[in-house]
C-alpha cells in the first residue's frame, strides 16, 4: 500500500470538506443572529413567542371547507381546513392543466392548418396575460354573468349553475372501504399487466392490448364489489327551496363554490401554455429518423407518438414541468384576492390578523408551502428516474 499516495488523498478531501463546513457554519450563524436579534426585539416590545394559540378557539367562519368547521374549533383545524382547500385547487389544477397542456402541445405540431394555429393562438394570448387578470375575469367577469338561482343553467335536472357555483348531486355510498380496496387492487393489477405487456413488447416483440385489458380490470373489480360485496352507491340531487319571496337556494348536494371555479380554471389554462411548450419541445427533440423508421415498419401515427416519441420526449419534458406544477401550486396564493379560502386567506389572513403573531403564522405558511413544493419535487424527480431510457 502507498501510503504518501493514501496520505495525498486524505489531504485532497479535508480540503474539498474545508469550504462545505464553513458554508454551513455561516448559515448556521447568520441564523442565529436573526434569531438572538428577533427574539431581543420581541421581549423589548412585550412580544410573546409560542404556538400555543394554535389550540386556542378561532371565533371565525369558513365559507368552503372539505371538513367539518365553525367558529368553536381550535386555529390549528382552521390551518387545516385551509391546507386542504389549498390541496384540492393544486391537484385540479395540475390534472386539468396537464391535460389540456399535453393536448395543446400535440396540437401545435399538427398538420392541420387550423388546429395548429388555434393551439398557436391559446398559448400566446394565455400565457402572456398575468394570472391575477385572469383569475379576476373568469371570476368577475365570466362567472357573474351567470343567471340567479332561480334561473339556473339545468344539466338533465341533477346539475345546475348559477351566479353562486355549481350544484351537482353528492354519492352516498354503503361498505365505501370495500370499493376503495377494489379500486387499489385493480391499479395493482394494471401496473403488473403493463410491466408484462411491456416486457412482451421488448423481449419478443409482442404488441397486448394493453389499454383494453386496464380498462377490462378496472371495471370489473368494483363491479364485482357492487355485485357480490354489498357496496351500493345512490345520489342526493340538489334541490331547489324558496326561503321567501325573492331568496332561493339549493339544498342537498354539492355545492362548488364559484371561486373554487375561477382559480381552478385560471390556474389550469394559465399553467398549461408553458407545459404545452415543454410538450412541444421534448417531441421535436425526438430525432425524426427515429419516426420515420418506426412508419416504415407499419406502425400507425399514434403507435409511434406512444411507443416511440413519448418515451424519449418525457426526459425533456418532465424537468421543465415540474417547475410548472411548483409555480402553479404556489400561484394558488393569489385565491386570497377573490376570497377563496386557501392558507393564505384563512390562516396567514384572519388568523394572523385575530392572533397577532405574526412570525409563527407566517414561518408556519412558509414551511407548509416549502413541504408542498419539496413533496412534488421528490415525487417528479422519482417519476422522472423511472422513465428514464435504460440501455440494455
Amino acid at each position: 500500500m502507498n501510503f504518501k499516495n493514501f496520505k495525498l488523498d486524505l489531504n485532497n478531501k479535508n480540503k474539498d470538506l474545508i469550504p462545505q463546513v464553513l458554508t454551513i457554519l455561516l448559515i448556521i450563524l447568520v441564523v442565529v443572529y436573526f434569531s438572538i436579534n428577533a427574539q431581543n426585539n420581541m421581549g423589548n416590545r412585550g412580544i410573546s413567542f409560542g404556538f400555543g394559540f394554535l389550540s386556542q378557539e378561532s371565533s371565525f367562519d369558513i365559507t368552503f371547507s372539505l371538513i367539518d368547521f365553525d367558529g368553536s374549533d381550535s386555529y390549528a383545524r382552521a390551518f387545516l381546513v385551509g391546507l386542504l382547500n389549498t390541496i384540492l385547487v393544486s391537484v385540479i389544477g395540475i390534472f386539468f392543466a396537464t391535460l389540456l397542456g399535453v393536448t395543446v402541445g400535440i396540437a401545435r405540431l399538427s398538420q392541420n392548418y387550423l388546429i395548429a394555429k388555434a393551439a398557436t393562438c391559446y398559448v400566446e394570448i394565455f400565457r402572456n396575460i398575468p394570472l391575477i387578470l385572469q383569475i379576476f375575469f373568469w371570476y368577475f367577469a365570466a362567472l357573474r354573468a351567470l343567471p340567479l338561482t332561480i334561473d339556473s343553467i339545468n344539466f338533465y335536472d341533477i346539475s345546475f349553475l348559477n351566479v353562486k357555483g355549481w350544484y351537482v348531486p353528492k354519492f352516498i355510498w354503503t361498505n365505501f372501504s370495500l370499493f376503495l380496496y377494489s379500486l387499489i387492487a385493480a391499479f395493482i393489477l394494471i401496473y403488473f399487466a403493463s410491466k408484462y405487456a411491456r416486457k412482451q413488447r421488448e423481449e419478443f416483440g409482442k404488441q397486448l392490448p394493453i389499454l383494453y385489458i386496464s380498462f377490462a380490470i378496472l371495471f370489473s373489480l368494483p363491479f364485482l364489489a357492487f355485485l357480490i360485496g354489498g357496496v351500493s352507491l345512490s345520489f342526493q340531487i340538489p334541490e331547489l327551496n324558496q326561503l321567501s319571496k325573492t331568496i332561493y337556494v339549493y339544498r342537498g348536494g354539492v355545492s362548488i363554490i364559484p371561486e373554487l371555479i375561477s382559480l381552478a380554471l385560471a390556474l389550469s389554462m394559465y399553467t398549461a401554455t408553458f407545459i404545452a411548450e415543454n410538450v412541444r419541445a421534448g417531441i421535436l427533440g425526438v430525432n425524426k429518423g427515429q419516426k420515420e423508421a418506426a412508419a416504415s415498419i407499419g406502425l400507425t401515427k399514434v403507435q409511434v407518438l406512444k411507443l416511440v416519441v413519448m418515451p424519449q420526449a418525457l426526459r425533456i419534458i418532465i424537468p421543465p414541468t415540474t417547475n410548472q406544477y411548483l409555480n402553479l401550486t404556489k400561484n394558488s396564493s393569489l385565491a386570497a384576492a377573490i376570497a377563496y379560502p386557501d392558507l393564505v386567506l384563512v390562516f396567514a389572513g384572519t388568523a394572523l390578523m385575530q392572533t397577532g403573531r405574526a412570525i409563527e403564522i407566517i414561518s408556519i405558511t412558509m414551511l407548509t408551502y416549502l413541504t408542498l413544493s419539496l413533496s412534488i419535487s421528490v415525487f417528479m424527480n422519482w417519476y422522472n428516474t423511472k422513465m428514464a431510457i435504460k440501455e440494455k
